[in-house]
């Protein structure tokens, strides 16, 4: 990816933060889901660890931060990885494998005129008999993150309390000592643009 696209990747995330910002749970909560829907195995093209298209809409999972594309982390090799492939991978392969449903909770207002808005949603994975939320899966996992509010505050604190024992207990993406955290980049992409 070449740096130029990095900085939109950057400033769209941003915009996204902040509209996360004016949403809080208990609005997503109130926000009646005109439909339950499943993630397609075919004709989805997945944007990021946290956000997919299919049929020409954008999706992206509630309270959920991926890690950003193009920033990179040391493997165990020595090798660079680029954390954002990874997530995305990750959040591709769930949904490959547990065929999950999601349900919308809000709308966020389309990034130019044109675009299709972002829907936010909240799915659930199906693994055997069991409904596991995607969501708590990426991030118990150490693949995805608890989305913070422009305020620094999580957008859903359940994800933030299971992101710390992911830390504490070094799985996924947190076994690597300089993995970008992605609220850090998104945070520190915004103090510089003020």
């Amino acid at each position: 990816m070449k740096p130029a696209n990095i900085g939109a990747i950057l400033v769209f995330a941003a915009s996204v933060l902040a509209a996360l910002a004016s949403h809080t749970l208990a609005n997503a909560q109130s926000a009646q889901p005109s439909h339950v829907f499943a993630v397609p195995q075919m004709g989805v093209t997945f944007l990021t660890g946290d956000s997919w298209q299919q049929a020409g809409q954008t999706m992206r999972l509630y309270g959920v931060q991926a890690c950003i594309r193009g920033t990179t982390y040391t493997d165990k090799s020595g090798q660079k990885q680029d954390c954002g492939a990874v997530s995305l991978a990750i959040l591709a392969a769930i949904v490959k494998d547990t065929k999950p449903t999601c349900a919308p909770v809000a709308q966020l207002m389309a990034p130019a005129a044109g675009e299709p808005s972002t829907i936010l949603v909240i799915c659930s994975a199906h693994i055997g008999n069991n409904a596991l939320d995607v969501g708590t899966l990426l991030v118990t996992q150490g693949f995805a993150f608890a989305a913070l509010a422009n305020t620094g505050k999580p957008v859903y604190l359940p994800y933030s309390l299971e992101e710390s024992i992911a830390q504490q207990s070094r799985v996924g993406l947190w076994a690597y000592a300089d993995m970008p955290h992605p609220n850090r980049v998104l945070f520190s992409h915004s103090a510089k643009r003020e």
